[in-house]
């Protein structure tokens, strides 16, 4: 029980770090690709394709790329990895919340003088809020699972029950693994709809 407790809290500290650089970088890009529609497709392609390379693949590239700086395995291409992997659900949900904002309230804003910096932070950031959430609850849910992948490359978590468990032939550690990924990619994910319920402005419908 304490090493799945450890692992648990070496599983959460990997998807946490990864899923919130994800988040400072995605939700800017969200929002900037919303001024150019051209530029908004291409970078929605390159997430789309970065997300659909095969993790251990992805990981597999990591090595190679960071060992030049002595980071190779480990935590660094474990967090950089699921950093991309998080991109496509934060960048599309944000573009998508801000581009539906009600043109009426932007002009509402409009007319009492706001700027539109202003209006961003004010206005539709707020309105955007569940669903840029939704992203981001999608992408910690999502990179859970992808993150035990990342025990074969020296990252720890709960994906080192799994790797041990195949290695060894030993069901009881394969199981109690992948339970206790399952577990918490659920509590997970009602703990950021909670939180979504609270960062959600007052008369708005939460997903």
């Amino acid at each position: 029980m304490e090493l799945i407790l450890k692992l648990t809290l070496e599983h959460i500290s990997l998807v946490s770090v990864a899923v919130g650089l994800a988040t400072l970088t995605g939700v800017p890009i969200g929002i900037a690709i919303t001024q150019n529609e051209k530029l908004a497709k291409a970078v929605l392609y390159i997430a789309s394709i970065i997300i659909t390379i095969p993790s251990i693949a992805l990981f597999g590239l990591m090595i190679p790329l960071l060992s030049t700086f002595g980071h190779g395995i480990g935590y660094l291409p474990a967090v950089i990895a699921v950093l991309l992997y998080s991109q496509l659900p934060i960048i599309r949900n944000t573009y998508t919340a801000i581009n539906n904002v009600n043109p009426s309230l932007r002009e509402a804003a409009r007319g009492i003088g706001m700027s539109p910096r202003q209006r961003l932070r004010m206005v539709e950031i707020p309105l955007s809020i569940p669903v840029i959430m939704a992203g981001v609850r999608t992408a910690v849910v999502m990179n859970i699972g992808v993150m035990a992948i990342a025990a074969y490359i020296g990252a720890g978590g709960l994906g080192v029950l799994i790797s041990r468990g195949i290695s060894q032939s030993d069901p009881r550690q394969l199981v109690a693994g992948a339970i206790a990924v399952s577990i918490l990619a659920i509590v997970t994910d009602y703990a950021l709809l909670w939180l979504q319920k609270r960062l959600t402005p007052k008369g708005l419908t939460t997903a």
